[in-house]
C-alpha cells in the first residue's frame, strides 16, 4: 500500500503514550485513564508511532485517514487550561488564563 495522505497527531501530557502493534492495525493509548484505550485501525489506514508521543496516520484515502485521526483525537481532546490532550501537530491551542487570586 502506497501512502499518499498523512495526519500527524501529538500527544501532550505527563505519562501519555501511544504504541502501534500488529503492523499498524492496532493502536494503544495511555491517556491517564484507569485502562489503556484500544483502537482498531480501519483497513485503508496504517498507524505508526515515531516516538511515544507522536502518531502518524497514513493511507490512500484522505477521508478515512482524517476520520480515523479525528477518532483518535476524540479520546482525549486538547484542553484550554493546561494544554494537555491529543492534537494535530500543526494545531495551536490558545490557553486561557484561569482564576485570578486577589
Amino acid at each position: 500500500m502506497e501512502a499518499k495522505f498523512f495526519r500527524f497527531l501529538k500527544i501532550v501530557g505527563v505519562g501519555f503514550k501511544a504504541r502501534a502493534e500488529a503492523e499498524g492495525r492496532m493502536l494503544y493509548l495511555k491517556l491517564g485513564y484507569s485502562h489503556e484505550v484500544e483502537l482498531t485501525v480501519p483497513p485503508a489506514v496504517r498507524v505508526f508511532c515515531f516516538k511515544p508521543n507522536i502518531v502518524c496516520c497514513t493511507g490512500i484515502d484522505l477521508q478515512r485517514v482524517t476520520q480515523f485521526a479525528a477518532a483518535v483525537r476524540i479520546c482525549k481532546p486538547p484542553e484550554v487550561y493546561k494544554g494537555k490532550g491529543i492534537m494535530y501537530i500543526d494545531e495551536v491551542i490558545k490557553k486561557k488564563q484561569g482564576k485570578k487570586s486577589k
